[in-house]
């Protein structure tokens, strides 16, 4: 059975969130959530998060062991952009770009139900 879990708008860029999301894939859910309190990092954090809600829906709405859990699919995916202007050069006006990311958990406990 498939468990998921989905974190929208989050305030970061989705190119420095999917190195993480990288990492944490194909673990066991609990490894990862280990493996994600030592990397010190605001993505880290954020995946996190996510993964612990993750779980928390796998054990309270399917009665599912976390202990059996494995991520099968950490996907950043982008967000809106909200665009800004800074004060540049001789009065002009610089381009900023914020972006945002949706982050997206599934996990599995390996049975196909």
């Amino acid at each position: 059975m498939e468990v998921q879990a989905l974190t929208r708008y989050a305030r970061m860029s989705p190119k420095k969130m999917r190195d993480i999301s990288r990492i944490i894939q194909g673990r066991k859910a609990a490894e990862a959530a280990d493996y994600l309190a030592l990397i010190p990092r605001k993505s880290a954090r954020l995946i996190a998060k996510t993964l612990r809600s993750a779980i928390a829906n796998a054990e309270n709405n399917n009665n599912l062991s976390a202990d059996a859990l494995t991520v099968k699919l950490a996907l950043i995916e982008n967000g809106p952009v909200l665009k800004r202007f800074k004060a540049g050069a001789r009065g002009s006006a610089m381009p900023r770009r914020k972006k945002m990311a949706h982050i997206r958990i599934v996990l599995t406990d390996g049975n196909s139900n």
